[in-house]
């Protein structure tokens, strides 16, 4: 059995079933990595004998009854910004260079109880505020379809990864488009669920009210087993509470902010959380709506024409395909950039060389410490943004700009609700172009915030999304087609990303998105 050719769900049933183990999956990722990690760099640390200690612990406890379920065994990667108790996490910045948590981000720990064996931590764009992996302290990471381009960002780390077999599945987290527009470029799925579904404890706040944990895997299925376990109620889960309260700016003793063993307010406990129950062929009688302003100037013609095939076959397969307008699309980058910056000012003043990471030699005054600490510490994207939300935020500018993208956000998140009214889910492009060519996007910033059109306004309305694998332009780079849908509803996007991806499958003989 040819271990990397299988989808993370099938390589778990493999396990189960006794035709491989825990320890020869490891083996296999671990002689991949070998082969091809110095060429793309997709991860920033990896701790192999931990990771084969694991293995066959969880090895023995699948063949004694005690783990089950359907990742058991399965290796996987993590970004580098979710805490990991005892193993380096950095958000690929020279800021945490040296900081090793005391505990780990509880989505990850509801993956481990669940038997998912951990290879390390992947790549990404520092403090999570890029699209291309580009602005990491350790180098750019490269796309497996194609090492001249990147593999998006900020996740672009664990969807390469995916795509190159490094891994059966990942963890990324989306700000604002930062898991679906890397799946896209790598050609694999990846998912952001609804904002609160999955635990943020643990994970280093970028823009505390947008930022959201998901997965990334090789198949729709894949996707929605891992986050059947993300979504589970951890011990710190506050039982019928909603994620209301954010804790990202409280404490002291950690990035994340928030101390272990306090009810979790980053999470809502939800009881419909049985996402493989969606997964049937048949979107017969859905209704699927498609954002005319989504097809506009910008979009380059063979994503046009690949996320039209999409819905095309959709239609013919029985559901209900219209175009509409949804508005407002115009407005959602400035709003986002301006509400995400602000929320990094914030959340980013906590790195100043005191209590943990990176401090800066010789500084003989507190103040010249901070400053030097965080001059040399952070790089260049880090520092624009911070120097841009701490603007928006200042006496003067903060009901000019800050207020007025507040309710641009409440106005994006009414005209989503209108749509989901008459709806079960959007379709549309995850990325207005293929992945760009390295150095492309850094020498031109607002080129890459543009980038980010289709997918930013999902998150400031707090909706689940779907990235998966529609097509290939004329280079051979991966083409993705975007589903959304209404709040906690990842049920019916998944339904209709499962169904694509099984019409496709019938079409061309293989599976999207298998990267082995």
């Amino acid at each position: 059995m040819e271990l990397l050719s299988l989808s993370a769900v099938e390589l778990g049933a493999a396990i189960r079933e006794g035709k491989a183990t825990a320890p020869e999956a490891m083996e296999a990722v671990l002689g991949r990595i070998e082969e091809r990690e110095e060429a793309l760099r997709c991860y920033i640390t990896i701790d192999k004998e931990k990771a084969l200690e694991r293995a066959v612990e969880v090895q023995r406890r699948i063949e004694a009854g005690e783990l089950t379920g359907p990742l058991a065994g399965v290796p996987m990667a993590v970004k580098d910004n979710l805490c990991t108790a005892g193993m380096r996490t950095t958000c690929a910045s020279r800021m945490l260079g040296n900081f090793v948590p005391t505990y780990t981000a509880e989505a990850l720990r509801n993956l481990e109880r669940a038997g998912a064996v951990i290879i390390g931590k992947t790549n990404m764009d520092e403090f999570a505020m890029g699209s291309t992996t580009e602005t990491s302290a350790y180098g750019a990471t490269r796309n497996p379809r194609n090492t001249e381009h990147v593999p998006g960002g900020s996740s672009g780390g664990s969807a390469a990864a995916v795509a190159a077999g490094e891994c059966f599945f990942a963890l990324g987290s989306d700000t604002g488009g930062s898991i679906r527009q890397p799946a896209s470029h790598c050609g694999v799925t990846g998912m952001k669920p609804t904002y609160g579904t999955v635990s943020r404890f643990g994970l280093v706040a970028y823009g505390s009210s947008l930022d959201q944990i998901g997965p990334l895997g090789r198949t729709v299925e894949d996707c929605a087993a891992a986050l059947e376990i993300l979504a589970g109620a951890g011990p710190r889960a506050g039982q019928g509470e909603a994620a209301s309260r954010d804790m990202s700016g409280e404490g002291g003793g950690s990035p994340q902010g928030t101390l272990p063993g306090r009810k979790d307010s980053t999470y809502l406990y939800r009881k419909d959380t049985d996402f493989t129950s969606a997964l049937k062929k048949d979107v017969a009688g859905m209704r699927i709506g498609i954002p005319r302003d989504y097809f506009g100037r910008g979009l380059a013609e063979e994503v046009r024409d690949s996320v039209r095939a999409a819905a095309e076959l959709l239609g013919r397969k029985g559901a209900l395909v219209e175009e509409f307008d949804l508005s407002l699309v115009e407005y959602a980058i400035p709003a986002y950039y301006t509400i995400a910056a602000a929320e990094a000012s914030s959340n980013l003043e906590r790195f100043d060389g005191i209590k943990y990471g990176y401090r800066a030699d010789d500084a003989q005054e507190l103040h010249r410490m901070y400053k030097e600490t965080r001059s040399e510490g952070f790089g260049p994207e880090v520092k624009r943004r911070i120097m841009l939300g701490s603007f928006v935020l200042s006496s003067g500018y903060y009901d000019a700009y800050y207020l007025k993208a507040l309710r641009v956000k409440a106005m994006i998140r009414e005209a989503f609700a209108r749509a989901f009214a008459r709806y079960d889910c959007i379709l549309g492009p995850v990325a207005p172009t293929t992945a760009p060519r390295l150095g492309e996007s850094l020498s031109d910033p607002l080129k890459m915030y543009l980038g980010d059109i289709y997918t930013i306004s999902v998150n400031l309305a707090g909706l689940p999304a779907i990235s998966v694998p529609c097509g290939e332009d004329g280079n051979g780079l991966p083409i993705g087609l975007q589903l959304i849908g209404d709040c906690f509803q990842e049920k019916k996007i998944l339904r209709a990303a499962y169904s694509y991806e099984q019409f496709r499958k019938d079409g061309r003989g293989e599976v999207p998105g298998d990267g082995g």
